[in-house]
């Protein structure tokens, strides 16, 4: 088991524990911010399966079907903890309006409240954590976990203001208008999860500092060639594609051409961990930017 496997049935055990809390939490108050915040946490042990599942998808060798790998299962995940969230936010207004027309009072306040906030300071910490680790191993899935629970903390805090706020005025209408609030920002951070996720999918090119070394380590690599020109990239997952010509004399052997195409996979792996690198060699009365004695120069023109 990877450790991003692992990170992630860790983070299904924390769901199942949070959960438990803040029901408890619910019982004990009845209020309706409180179940609101109850509801949101069942989809995270939702989206904890979700990221579990696309994490041992994404790790599959590529086969017959699927030639490229399954890298992209990682965004797909992400795409569908982001929806989860909407649909989180829409039961938790749900819930809000049922409230809103008939209030209830809030039984045992404090207690509720400290049983929640353990929830709330467990969520923070794990929420970092997946955050943390995702961007380190490249996981979209963890990512896009941790960015839920983190919006989850969030919602709990509102929601533990909401409460204070009736106990001490004893206006029992804003428990209903708390939990309103917070399922409009939660639905606001479902719609950026699924935004951030899709572009994955779209095939996005490397991020413009990612770009920079690529370019760096294809200048510094070519050798004997005279340029390179039409670098492509896309991410899928963990992996990031490279594609570019890399144009060489016509008196150049297939031997020699060949040996400076390995020592450019090579610095490019290096450099980006991961890396698919596709290069295509053309002669020499094919440059798109011929430089005067600059050989292995680097001509941008993508695309």
């Amino acid at each position: 088991m990877n450790l991003s496997l692992k990170i992630a049935t860790g983070s299904l055990g924390v769901s199942l524990i949070v959960l438990t809390i803040k029901y408890c939490a619910y019982v004990l108050t009845g209020s309706v911010a409180l179940y609101s915040d109850a509801l949101e946490s069942i989809i995270n042990v939702v989206t904890a399966v979700a990221a579990i599942v696309a994490i041992r998808s994404a790790a599959r060798p590529a086969d017959a079907n699927h030639q490229f790998g399954h890298h992209k299962a990682e965004y797909l995940s992400a795409v569908v903890v982001g929806v989860m969230i909407i649909v989180a936010a829409l039961a938790i207004l749900r819930e809000a309006y049922g409230a809103f027309l008939a209030p209830t009072p809030i039984d045992a306040p404090w207690s509720g409240l400290a049983v929640n906030t353990l929830a709330t300071v467990l969520n923070a910490v794990w929420s970092g954590v997946l955050i943390r680790q995702g961007r380190t191993h490249r996981s979209a899935a963890l990512v896009a976990d941790g960015k839920h629970l983190l919006v989850d903390v969030v919602t709990s805090v509102g929601v533990l203001v909401g409460v204070v706020l009736v106990v001490l005025t004893g206006i029992e209408v804003l428990d209903a208008a708390i939990a309103a609030l917070v399922a409009l920002h939660v639905l606001w951070s479902g719609w950026g999860v699924v935004r951030e996720s899709a572009s994955g999918l779209m095939d996005e090119a490397a991020p413009a500092e990612e770009l920079k070394r690529i370019r760096e380590t294809i200048s510094t690599n070519t050798g004997d060639a005279i340029e390179t020109h039409d670098l492509r990239t896309r991410h899928a997952g963990k992996v990031t594609f490279i594609e570019f010509h890399l144009v060489v004399p016509g008196s150049m052997s297939v031997e020699r051409s060949h040996e400076i195409c390995d020592r450019l996979e090579a610095a490019l792996k290096e450099t980006l961990e991961g890396a698919i690198v596709t290069i295509h060699v053309e002669p020499e009365h094919k440059p798109k930017h011929v430089r005067s004695n600059q050989m292995g120069s680097f001509a941008q023109a993508e695309g």
